[in-house]
């Protein structure tokens, strides 16, 4: 016997409605997941912007998982952690990557000299990092263009050779109105 579109069909309506069943049975357990898919989805892509003081960081960009942050302008210095709202170029090629919190170590403050040999980055001649040649997807990318920080920019790097940070012209450095806050790391 072979199947019809029509009774393929019918099966399927007939597990949906099971499946119906089965939820309606058993509510308790579907609200919350989708209340949280539904949160997660508003955090990722409708305001990414953190709302509450406790930072979870799941990626390998920082050693810490994690950290308390406190909102507001602050007299930033060398090795304070910062969350900012990425606007690097990257957006163009990665839109998802506009307005996103990031979590990363301010390394220059304005009046640093940032160099680059070959991809070594440096700044005021201590070497902060190595640029990787390409992306996870295998864009090119290209280190950060030597420069004097200007006043309100800041150099921010991860402590993984994998962070997408200042090091990419890509990312580039982050004004001071992109800072969100600082950050106390907690473990």
């Amino acid at each position: 016997m072979t199947s019809t579109p029509s009774r393929l069909m019918g099966k399927f309506v007939g597990q949906f409605a099971e499946f119906l069943r089965h939820m309606r049975a058993r509510w308790f357990l579907y609200v919350p997941i989708f209340a949280v898919w539904g949160f997660a989805y508003a955090r990722l892509f409708v305001d990414p912007t953190p709302r509450v003081p406790v930072l979870f960081n799941w990626t390998p960009s920082l050693p810490y998982s994690v950290a308390v942050m406190q909102y507001g302008p602050h007299d930033l210095q060398r090795g304070d952690y910062i969350v900012f709202a990425f606007a690097g170029e990257a957006r163009t090629d990665y839109p998802g990557l506009s307005g996103q919190p990031f979590f990363k170590i301010v390394r220059g403050l304005p009046g640093d000299t940032v160099t680059v040999s070959g991809r070594t980055v440096a700044i005021n001649g201590q070497v902060v990092g190595t640029a990787k040649t390409h992306a996870f997807d295998r864009r090119p990318l290209d280190p950060i263009t030597p420069t004097v920080i200007p006043p309100g920019h800041y150099y921010v790097q991860g402590t993984s050779a994998d962070s997408f940070d200042s090091r990419y012209r890509a990312s580039g450095l982050v004004r001071a109105e992109q800072v969100l806050g600082t950050v106390v790391p907690l473990f």
